[in-house]
């Protein structure tokens, strides 16, 4: 009952537990009249009206029964609970997931994140509070709220069509990409767009290509449905496609390879479409951060040379607003439109309208291109003062690859084994330093690593220029101190 209850609210409920007890305990069995209104009233110092309400609510809860003319008494089946014998403990109850749950059941969910000070915290995927456009935010969720309505009713599961239609002409301006509002999915965040796309399109057994290394929670949704889940080697040109097995799915990050950041040359873009025509598969595009090239503009998307559809583009805003929002879509082939539309209507009917709306109006407005060029001269600040960090800090002890875009670079350290990968990064935490190893991306225990060294993906969108020197700065120190724990720091791969 809610704190701030009435009193004798407070005593109809008293009253209520006190018989439900006596009811469990035996003292009352089934068939049993219980007292008056007036007894019970006098007995406990109440109105009668507050005992006639305890057995109303009892009634209606099926503990007590009233007939017309007599007593109430305690409703049939109501005996008392017996104790478990002995003092053995209870037994468990047992659970049965499905094929489907077991095969979750082997995750481990992530730990809860230290919030504590940190020197600096190098974890991929988060952004600068500070870089988030608040009063243009709080502006566009002001008109929205503003914004007449009839009623407030489910909409399109694809999601608001003014969003929808803003994406559109977004999509075509940012990235070259033709689509029809039909063909776009809102969706929340990239990761149920990656769901939707699996749960549809993927029978268990059927084979899914996946980069190698790649995204793990990709990784791990495609082996949830039961697939069978093909690693594929990349290199600095992206996915190799000239021996692709034939699948049902290929997942791939072509714009800006994930984590190794390499951009899928023009030649094996048309080798990867033709194997999903010929394989009659598909392609799931994962455009995660193409915003963000500091050298040229962005790498035309895979999805522009389809002329087949058998390209998913999967989108989100979770790099350029904050991954808090859980916004994103997806571009399907117009074949797939209804198909895509009825598992979202099952798996959440829609995506939340108010923020949608919000968006729509950011990007109508201009106020959304203009935070993404904003924000990308900041991590093209960020970026160089990490680049120049690690190269005036550390030297040669680093090798970094993937630093032409995107919002992270994967740091190999050439003084320590892949084998201290572990060793190495409890001892940065240990002193503040937030680092995070890419073995976890590759599925075959790094065998297909290009390097024998430990490997980190560093990102650097949530710190500020002291804080990325600062935390470089402790870096170096880590490595000398390792290198002079483990011997001649000689060097690895």
């Amino acid at each position: 009952m809610a704190p701030d209850a009435s009193a004798p609210a407070r005593i109809t409920l008293r009253i209520c537990e006190a018989i439900k007890a006596q009811i469990a305990s035996g003292h009352l069995s089934p068939g049993a009249r219980v007292p008056s209104t007036r007894a019970l009233a006098a007995e406990w110092g109440v109105s009668r009206t507050t005992v006639t309400a305890a057995y109303e609510q009892l009634i209606a809860e099926g503990y007590l029964e009233a007939r017309q003319g007599a007593r109430t008494q305690v409703a049939p089946g109501l005996g008392r609970i017996a104790a478990p014998p002995g003092p053995a403990s209870p037994p468990q109850v047992g659970s049965r997931l499905s094929a489907y749950g077991e095969r979750l059941d082997a995750y481990d969910l992530p730990a809860v994140s230290d919030r504590g000070a940190k020197v600096a915290e190098f974890r991929y995927g988060d952004l600068a509070a500070a870089d988030f456009p608040k009063l243009a935010w709080k502006k566009a969720v002001s008109v929205a709220l503003l914004r007449r309505h009839g009623r407030l009713r489910y909409g399109d599961p694809r999601g608001s069509g003014r969003l929808r239609e803003a994406l559109q002409g977004y999509l075509w301006r940012a990235r070259g990409l033709r689509c029809t509002p039909d063909q776009i999915v809102i969706v929340n965040g990239s990761q149920q767009g990656l769901d939707l796309c699996a749960r549809l399109l993927v029978d268990p057994g059927d084979r899914v290509l996946m980069e190698d290394p790649g995204y793990a929670l990709a990784r791990q949704i495609f082996h949830a449905v039961g697939a069978d889940v093909v690693p594929v080697a990349v290199d600095r040109d992206g996915l190799r496609t000239d021996a692709l097995p034939a699948a049902r799915l290929a997942y791939t990050t072509p714009s800006h390879q994930f984590p190794l950041g390499g951009v899928l040359s023009a030649g094996r873009r048309r080798e990867l479409l033709a194997w999903a025509q010929q394989a009659g598969g598909h392609v799931i595009e994962d455009d995660y951060d193409s915003e963000y090239r500091f050298d040229i503009a962005p790498i035309p998307p895979l999805q522009a040379l389809d002329e087949t559809g058998r390209v998913i583009y999967v989108g989100t805003v979770s790099k350029t607003l904050s991954p808090t929002l859980r916004l994103g879509y997806l571009v399907v082939p117009p074949s797939l439109s209804v198909a895509f539309a009825r598992a979202k209507r099952l798996t959440d009917r829609q995506s939340p309208s108010l923020e949608q709306e919000a968006l729509a109006e950011l990007i109508e407005s201009g106020a959304y291109e203009r935070h993404v060029r904003r924000v990308r001269r900041r991590n093209g600040e960020r970026r160089a003062a990490l680049l120049a960090a690690l190269a005036g800090t550390v030297g040669d002890a680093v090798t970094v690859v993937g630093a032409d875009a995107g919002l992270h670079v994967v740091a190999w350290l050439n003084t320590v084994p892949r084998a201290d990968e572990a060793q190495f990064i409890s001892r940065a935490q240990a002193v503040g330093l937030g680092l995070y190893p890419i073995s976890p991306l590759y599925a075959l225990d790094q065998d297909r690593a290009p390097s024998d060294s430990a490997g980190l993906v560093m990102g650097y969108a949530s710190l500020d220029e002291p804080a990325i020197r600062r935390g470089v700065r402790l870096l170096g120190e880590l490595l000398a101190e390792f290198a002079s724990d483990h011997g001649s720091g000689r060097q690895h791969g």
